[in-house]
């Protein structure tokens, strides 16, 4: 049983909703997040979603995504055609503009001239859904097909130099089209033109908000959990602590929160753990300290895959006998997010492709027989950070740099002992405090030091040193799909530097990562 939402609940957060048909674009999640931003509740779905489902769904407004396929191509993705005659408004973007066009009669077919990048966009009819755009304009462009003749139904509203529609209306239907990307920041009025569809094309007001959602799924937890008790394991990260908050709201004194410290955490965490959900949240908090344990099983083992695996296991076992002494639980919340259950095929409306697999803890639900709760399952990242600032978390939770599940132990290349993993917390914790100090710790999406298997030659004091080298990560990225390494500057890594060295017994020499992903992953391990 996986359903995380009462029906009241869901027909309130779904009161304003929009669907965005996806055929495989790579901002199809951007387009619904940017919907999100407006605050109106957006859902992407696969694009074949029959017209008789959208029904049922009720949608103010549907937008066809973009795609890389050709729509006059052999096995070019299409849409229900019937979805055109809903009478819901319907807008195409890229691919989906010919799509529609195509279906309405239009012909699609090569363009004489390819578009990407930059391209200045002239409006050519004053219409509500160009309102507020200057006559002329910058839009994002990345096409080699366009519509080259879109029939007696379509009229032209927006033009560029080799693209005469780049943007069209349906003459008698709310049916519209856009060649450009309007979800892409670069296209400097797509979010005008994306408000005007929402607001004067669909009706919609905007009344979907983080706080309203909050209400929601309280009410949803409280109707479904009743009086058993629910257990929510804890990571210290953003999602974990979320959930917990949020489970804290609706059920008080029912929670009870698991954490294991592995020994593999940052420096603090346990303590920051204990001070945020026991003290200051009150909840019931079992913290096993199996770290021993841990570096026990981790002794001699240098691949990466296998000390995954190690974790993965050791975890499972020892959050399995702590979850067992807790009496009365029922179920088991989780932090899994939207694009966890879009890329893993977890909703029957969603996109058709499995990108990964994923499960946040391991398979434990199946294992221990508990149901889960998964009450963001709707929500990207950054609509959970709103939700937990809206909670009451810090800001400094909230905006923490990601830290993976298997935590130092992917970041202590070579064999992993208590001495090595000390030096790579010091020196961890010296990296974040120094870019805290510099400003820069928003400005960078994560930073880190892995220590390497790598000794070398140091002089300290007169004396000869032959000790560990530390290096240092620091990327920016909007998807982490992506990643480009950051520029510190040289005081800064001066600082750091010095630092590591003087303060972190067992080190001589700090290096500096500058590779992007990819080739490079972020992560070492």
């Amino acid at each position: 049983m996986t359903a995380t939402v009462q029906p009241d609940a869901a027909t309130s957060l779904q009161s304003e909703l929009v669907l965005v048909l996806d055929f495989g674009s790579q901002t199809a999640q951007l387009i619904a997040r940017r919907i999100r931003d407006l605050n109106v509740f957006c859902q992407l779905v696969r694009h074949d979603i029959s017209a008789e489902r959208v029904k049922e769904l009720a949608p103010r407004g549907i937008i066809l995504s973009g795609g890389p396929a050709s729509v006059y191509g052999e096995k070019a993705p299409k849409c229900d055609p019937e979805i055109f005659n809903l009478g819901i408004p319907v807008l195409g973007i890229c691919y989906g503009m010919q799509l529609t066009c195509q279906a309405l009669g239009g012909v699609v077919q090569a363009g004489t001239t390819r578009e990407f990048g930059r391209t200045e966009l002239k409006t050519l009819e004053d219409h509500p859904l160009v309102a507020g755009l200057p006559a002329t304009s910058t839009v994002w462009m990345s096409h080699g097909d366009q519509v080259q003749q879109a029939g007696d139904e379509f009229i032209p509203i927006a033009s560029t130099h080799s693209c005469p529609m780049a943007a069209v209306r349906h003459r008698s239907r709310q049916i519209f089209g856009l060649q450009f990307h309007p979800e892409v920041t670069h296209s400097e009025y797509g979010k005008q033109l994306l408000e005007n569809f929402l607001r004067k094309c669909c009706g919609c007001a905007g009344t979907w908000q983080i706080e309203s959602l909050i209400e929601q799924q309280v009410t949803a937890i409280r109707a479904r959990v009743g009086n058993s008790r629910v257990i929510c394991g804890l990571s210290g990260g953003v999602d974990s602590s979320v959930v917990a908050a949020l489970l804290y709201k609706a059920i008080g004194s029912q929670l009870s929160c698991i954490f294991v410290d592995n020994g593999l955490l940052r420096k603090g965490e346990c303590e920051k753990v204990r001070e945020r959900f026991q003290n200051h949240f009150k909840t019931d908090l079992h913290v096993v300290d199996a770290s021993h344990r841990f570096l026990s099983e981790l002794a001699g083992v240098v691949d990466p895959q296998q000390k995954r695996k190690i974790i993965g296991r050791v975890f499972i076992e020892v959050f399995r006998k702590e979850a067992e002494s807790i009496t009365d639980a029922r179920f088991l919340a989780q932090g899994t997010l939207y694009p966890d259950v879009i890329e893993s095929g977890g909703s029957p409306d969603g996109p058709a492709a499995t990108i990964k697999y994923h499960h946040n803890v391991g398979g434990l639900p199946e294992q221990l027989g508990f149901e889960l709760i998964e009450p963001l399952r709707d929500l990207f990242k950054d609509e959970v950070r709103r939700m937990g600032l809206a909670l009451g978390l810090s800001e400094e939770l909230i905006w923490r740099h990601p830290f993976p599940g298997p935590g130092l132990g992917v970041r202590c290349l070579g064999g992993i002992t208590s001495e090595r993993l000390h030096a790579l917390r010091e020196a961890d914790a010296i990296v974040l405090e120094e870019l805290r100090k510099a400003g820069l710790y928003r400005t960078i999406q994560q930073a880190f030091a892995v220590i390497l298997p790598v000794q070398s030659v140091g002089v300290m004091g007169d004396g000869r040193t032959y000790e560990e080298t530390i290096a240092v990560r620091a990327v920016t990225t909007d998807d982490f799909m992506t990643a480009d390494w950051y520029p510190l500057p040289y005081d800064l890594m001066r600082i750091i530097s010095t630092r590591i060295i003087n303060e972190v017994r067992g080190v001589n020499r700090v290096v500096y990562d500058i590779s992007s992903k990819p080739p490079s992953t972020i992560e070492w391990e």
